[in-house]
C-alpha cells in the first residue's frame, strides 16, 4: 500500500471504528440487566471481583458451571475500571464487538480491497444480531470475536506465504480462548468449518504441511486445559457433572424450554442479519453450485465468478447453521458465529453487482429486502395493538404490563422502515443508481437501532426492567450479612446483582421456605410483585410494605429503612386508552 493509499484507508478505518463505537457504546448502561443470562453473568463477575477467587465462578454464592471463566475475568477487570454497574458488565461485549468489526475489515482489506472491506465491515456491524449481542452482558460477542479470529488465522496460515503463514497460530489460540469463553462450542465451530473446507477442497495434505497440527493442538491444550483441569481437581464431580449437563446435555436435549423445529434458525438469519440477509441466498447458492461443479471436474476454477474465499465463507455459513440446527437446545444468538462469513459473502456479491449491473439475482434480492422491511414495518405498526390485546398474559412477568403503553417508538420504527425500504427500491432497482441502496439500507438499520436506544429502552427500563432492581438495591442497603433477602415469585438473577448479597429465591408454591425464614429472629425483606402478595403464607401478614415501584413491593419485618437517594415515589404510568 503506497503512502497516498494509506490516508483514505486510515480515514475509512477511523470512520468505521467511530460508527462501531457509537452503536456499541452509546447508552450502554442506560437499561438495567435483563434476566436471566445477563443478570447471572454480571453477578458471577461481581462475585469474582468481590472474592478475589479467579478460578471458580459462582452465582449467589454457589458453584456456577454453565459457562467457563473468561467472560468473568473480563468483567472483573471492567469492574475495577468503571465500578460495579451495568456499563461495566456490558463493556467486554461492546469492546469485542468493535474488535470484531476491526479484524473483519482488516482481513478483507488484505484479501480483497478497501471497497469490499468497507461493505463487509458495515454489513457485519449494521445488523440486529451483532449489535444486540455486543450490547449485552453475554458470552456471545466475545465468542464470535475469537471464533472469527481463529478461522481468519486458519485461512491466512493455509494460503499465505512467508510471515503471513504465522497467522496459523491464531487458529489455535482463538479456539483456546473461545473454549474458555463458552466451552466446547469454542473449538467445535472452527474445527467443523476447517474440516468441511479441507474435505471439500481435498487439501488435508496442505494442512498437515502448513498448519502445524500437532504443535497447534498442543498449544490449544496448554492454553485451554489448565483451567478445566484445576476446576476438576478442586470441585471434582460437582463441576464435571454440571459442565457435562450444560454442554453435551444441552446439545442432546432441550434445556430450560429452549427448543424449536429444524427451521428455527431460518427466520433468525432473515431478521437477525436484516437488511443484508436478502443478499445472502444468491451468493450462497451460486458459490456452492459453482464449486460443486469444479469438484466434480465439470468446470474449471478459472471459469467461476466466485473465489475460493467465497467458498470458505459459504461452507462456514452452512457448517455453523447445520451444527446448531442439530443441537436440541436452540436460541437465536447461538448462530452468531456465522455472521462474519455471511457479511463476507454479501459484501463480495454486492461489490460484483455494482461493477456488473447485470449480475444475476440482484433485482430479486432487492425485492426480498424491501419485502422483509415492509413486513417489519407492518409488524412495528401493529405492535401497540397486539400488545394491548395480549398484555394481560404478561402480568406474571411484568405486573404493569396491562397498564403501560409502548409509547411512540413502534410508530417511529415503522415510519423509518417504510421510508428506508422505499429508497432501497428506488436506488436498488435502477442499474445506474444501485449504489444508493446500500447506504439507504444501512442508514435505515442504524436509525432503527438509535430509536431503540434513545426511545424504546428508557421506556421499557422505567416500567419493566428497573422496578424490581431498584427495590433489590434498597434491600441490599438495609440488610446486614446475617439478615435474609427473599425474592418471591419469578426468579430474576439480577436481583442478586443489585442487592449485592445472597438471595433466597422462592417460586410460587414453595412458601414453606418463607415460613422457615420468618421463624428466625433476624431481619427479613421480601421482594415480590404486588399481585402475588395474597399468596404469601399467613406468617407474612405482619410484614410492613417499605417501598413500592411500578407493581412491585418490598416487605420487611422491621419498618425502619434507609431509602436510596433518588428513590422518590414515581409518577403514575401512562395508561392504555388514556
Amino acid at each position: 500500500m503506497t503512502p497516498t493509499d494509506r490516508s483514505p484507508h486510515a480515514l475509512l478505518l477511523l470512520a468505521l471504528l467511530l460508527l462501531s463505537g457509537l452503536l456499541f457504546f452509546f447508552g450502554l448502561g442506560n437499561m438495567g440487566l435483563t434476566d436471566r443470562d445477563e443478570g447471572r453473568n454480571a453477578e458471577a463477575g461481581r462475585e469474582m471481583f468481590e472474592s478475589g477467587d479467579r478460578l471458580t465462578p459462582t452465582f449467589n454464592g454457589e458453584l456456577l458451571v454453565a459457562k467457563p471463566v473468561f467472560l468473568y475475568w473480563l468483567m472483573e477487570q471492567s469492574y475495577r475500571l468503571f465500578g460495579v454497574n451495568e456499563f461495566a458488565a456490558r463493556f467486554p461485549s461492546a469492546l469485542f464487538g468493535v474488535g470484531l468489526i476491526l479484524i473483519h475489515y482488516l482481513f478483507l482489506v488484505h484479501q480483497r480491497d478497501r471497497t469490499v472491506a468497507l461493505f463487509g465491515g458495515l454489513m457485519l456491524l449494521l445488523n440486529l444480531e451483532i449489535l444486540g449481542l455486543g450490547r449485552m452482558a453475554l458470552t456471545d460477542s466475545v465468542l464470535i470475536f475469537f471464533t472469527t479470529a481463529s478461522l481468519y488465522g486458519f485461512w491466512l496460515g493455509l494460503h499465505g506465504t512467508g510471515g503471513v503463514r504465522r497467522w496459523i497460530w491464531a487458529f489455535y489460540i482463538g479456539m483456546a480462548v473461545a473454549t474458555l469463553t463458552k466451552g466446547p462450542v469454542g473449538f467445535a465451530v472452527p474445527l467443523i468449518v476447517a474440516a468441511v473446507y479441507l474435505t471439500w477442497m481435498r487439501r488435508w495434505q496442505d494442512y498437515w504441511q502448513k498448519g502445524a497440527p500437532l504443535a497447534g493442538m498442543l498449544l490449544f491444550i496448554l492454553l485451554a486445559a489448565p483451567w478445566y483441569a484445576a476446576m476438576f481437581l478442586v470441585h471434582g464431580d460437582a463441576y464435571a457433572t454440571g459442565a457435562k449437563a450444560h454442554t453435551i446435555g444441552r446439545f442432546l436435549s432441550p434445556m430450560e424450554g429452549h427448543q424449536g423445529t429444524i427451521f428455527f434458525y431460518l427466520p433468525v438469519v432473515l431478521l437477525g442479519f436484516f437488511p443484508w440477509s436478502a443478499l445472502l441466498p444468491v451468493p450462497l447458492y451460486r458459490t456452492l453450485k459453482e464449486w460443486y461443479l469444479i469438484r466434480r471436474a465439470r468446470a474449471h476454477p478459472g471459469h467461476t465468478e466466485t473465489s475460493e474465499l467465497d467458498l470458505f465463507a459459504a461452507l462456514w455459513v452452512v457448517g455453523v447453521f447445520v451444527f446448531f440446527t442439530a443441537s436440541a437446545t436452540r436460541l437465536p444468538h447461538y448462530i452468531g458465529p456465522l455472521f462474519p462469513a455471511a457479511a463476507l459473502l454479501t459484501a463480495s456479491y454486492w461489490s460484483r453487482c455494482l461493477h456488473d449491473p447485470t449480475t444475476r439475482g440482484i433485482r430479486g434480492s432487492i425485492h426480498l429486502m424491501m419485502g422483509v422491511g415492509y413486513l417489519l414495518a407492518i409488524g412495528f405498526a401493529c405492535l401497540p395493538t397486539l400488545y394491548s390485546t395480549y398484555a394481560s398474559k404478561m402480568v406474571r412477568e411484568f405486573p404493569l404490563a396491562g397498564q403501560v403503553d409502548l409509547g411512540s417508538g413502534p410508530y417511529l420504527a415503522a415510519t423509518l422502515l417504510l421510508l428506508g425500504m422505499t429508497l432501497v427500491g428506488y436506488f436498488g432497482l435502477s442499474d445506474e443508481r444501485r449504489g444508493g441502496a446500500f447506504w439507504s439500507a444501512g442508514a435505515t438499520l442504524a436509525g432503527l437501532v438509535l430509536i431503540v436506544i434513545v426511545i424504546a429502552i428508557p421506556h421499557i427500563n422505567r416500567y419493566v426492567v428497573a422496578p424490581p432492581q431498584e427495590l433489590a438495591y434498597a434491600a441490599g442497603l438495609n440488610l446486614d450479612r446475617q439478615d435474609q433477602f427473599i425474592a418471591y415469585g419469578t426468579v430474576r438473577p439480577s436481583s442478586v446483582f443489585y442487592a449485592k448479597r445472597k438471595t433466597l429465591f422462592v417460586p410460587i408454591g414453595e412458601e414453606d421456605k418463607i415460613r422457615a425464614a420468618l421463624k428466625e429472629t433476624k431481619r427479613v425483606m421480601i421482594l415480590l410483585p404486588e399481585s402475588a402478595q395474597s399468596k404469601l403464607p399467613a406468617e407474612a401478614n405482619g410484614l410492613v410494605p417499605i417501598l413500592k415501584r411500578y407493581g412491585y413491593v418490598l416487605l420487611a419485618n422491621q419498618p425502619m429503612v434507609t431509602i436510596p437517594e433518588g428513590a422518590i415515589p414515581p409518577p403514575p404510568p401512562t395508561i392504555l386508552g388514556h
